[in-house]
């Protein structure tokens, strides 16, 4: 995951690719990660793992970590390591300020 133009604990940008995440993010639409956010059961994360990146919900159970869509149509995996949670998305980005959603 390249960024060049930012800083390694700045937020930043993504474009949600897919509906794999939906009906809470839907195809396309723009979220904002923070490297710097401690994740936590239920989060919404980047993380890079077995060569692609993923936006997905992180769910613990006792130790082991998965990886979560929101969609039914696919599955949950569980993290094994290596692996690197590159930021929790903090905010959804809409066209209009009625439409930002904010996450913790």
């Amino acid at each position: 995951m390249a960024r060049d133009s930012c800083s390694a604990l700045e937020p930043y940008a993504l474009r949600v690719l897919g509906d794999s995440m939906e009906p809470e993010f839907a195809d396309g639409c723009v979220v904002i990660v923070d490297p710097g956010y401690a994740p936590r059961d239920g989060s919404y994360v980047v993380v890079e793992f077995a060569g692609d990146v993923f936006f997905r919900q992180l769910v613990f159970d006792g130790e082991r970590r998965f990886l979560k869509p929101l969609n039914p149509n696919y599955g949950s995996f569980e993290l094994t390591p290596p692996y690197a949670i590159r930021g929790g998305v903090v905010q959804q980005v809409g066209r209009r300020r009625s439409q930002r959603k904010h996450y913790e």
